[in-house]
């Protein structure tokens, strides 16, 4: 069967990845066509665009680049069009995803979205065009069955989390001879996770890694994001006890003793490697004074917002200085609060409902195509 799949960031290639990977297990025919990245890449079939190019931050980022964006939407069409699958497959991204589905329900292709856009943060009104356009939703998060079943009457299907397999097939890396590579030391290693984006990275690092001098006895390692180039990172690195390590976000997250960690996925990725962390995100301040008005939630991580609780700091905007991240660094290294921690994170893994979340996805999407 063919398939066409849309991820427009670092997160959804790699959740589409394994999405792949799955279905070429049930089905030895299966063909790609995509827009995604490396890892999607691997899993072979032809690429459209890398998400490189998609990665528009912010409502005025945005506004900005829409001549690109409405281009983008043209060619995705087009594509599917001249490729004619079986089913179209949504990895959240849905400011692009839904102007697509909505074209490529009324033209007859099957609808398929995986990792639900997060409407129950904002835009709530997305439902009437998922109720509309979306055959089959696959949501990842333990509220969002209920959010969409009980609040909206739209069936959905509850996989449990991708991370967990993610997570669970890496190999343990060979400590020595990373150390040997990066000439890292035997301090203990705190992780630096500043996002994915030029935008995003730009705001956050300086901030993080102004507090390094205030924690001698540590080493800081900087997770490089698949998608920037090794010299973007260059102008930040102004102390010795910095490092930076590309592509290899789960490596650095399995040698480290803490982190600091822009608000996304790479939060939930954290706590199941039960790494205590600080929540940090600075976004415009138009962008950030638009979203706090639109934005009904009481967190903005994955981890809080799951347990619906407070397990990890978050710093968002002003509060983002290297006074308060300073401060709430400290907290984390103390024995008490990383027990604390650590207990709220293996009762957050047994809420994200456990492994297969892959293999459950692609056995759903296959029995439709047939149905």
């Amino acid at each position: 069967m063919k398939y066409y799949i849309i991820a427009g960031e670092a997160s959804g290639d790699l959740h589409a990845s394994n999405l792949m990977r799955a279905l070429k297990k049930s089905d030895s025919q299966a063909e790609f066509r995509f827009w995604g990245g490396d890892l999607m890449q691997e899993q072979g079939g032809e690429m459209v665009k890398h998400y490189r190019e998609l990665a528009f931050m912010g409502f005025i980022e945005v506004l900005f680049n829409l001549k690109t964006i409405l281009k983008n939407i043209a060619i995705c069409k087009e594509d599917i069009t001249r490729f004619n699958p079986d089913a179209v497959i949504f990895i959240d991204y849905p400011g692009f995803n839904l102007r697509i589905a909505k074209w490529a329900k009324e033209e007859g292709y099957q609808t398929h979205y995986y990792i639900s856009p997060q409407i129950w943060a904002w835009k709530e009104n997305r439902i009437k065009a998922i109720k509309r356009d979306i055959d089959h939703m696959y949501v990842i998060l333990p509220f969002e069955k209920e959010f969409y079943e009980e609040k909206h009457n739209f069936p959905v299907h509850f996989v449990g989390h991708p991370l967990i397999d993610a997570i669970g097939q890496k190999e343990l890396p060979d400590l020595p001879a990373i150390k040997k590579k990066y000439q890292l030391d035997e301090r203990p290693i705190i992780a630096v996770l500043p996002g994915s984006r030029k935008q995003e990275i730009s705001k956050m690092l300086e901030v993080m890694l102004s507090i390094t001098p205030e924690f001698p006895d540590y080493q800081f390692v900087i997770a490089g994001a698949p998608s920037q180039d090794k010299e973007f990172y260059a102008p930040f690195i102004k102390q010795k006890n910095i490092k930076l390590i590309m592509n290899k976000t789960y490596d650095v997250l399995s040698l480290s003793h803490a982190a600091m960690v822009t608000s996304g996925t790479a939060t939930l990725e954290t706590a199941l490697f039960k790494i205590p962390e600080v929540v940090c995100y600075k976004g415009s301040y138009i962008s950030y004074q638009i979203a706090r008005r639109i934005v009904n939630l009481d967190y903005i991580s994955l981890v809080n917002l799951i347990m619906n609780r407070e397990v990890v700091k978050e710093l968002i905007q002003d509060d983002f200085n290297t006074k308060t991240l300073k401060k709430e660094f400290k907290k984390i290294l103390e024995d008490e609060n990383r027990t604390r921690i650590f207990k709220d994170y293996f009762e957050l893994e047994k809420k994200l409902g456990g492994k297969g979340a892959s293999e459950k996805t692609a056995q759903l999407i296959i029995n439709a195509i047939k149905e």
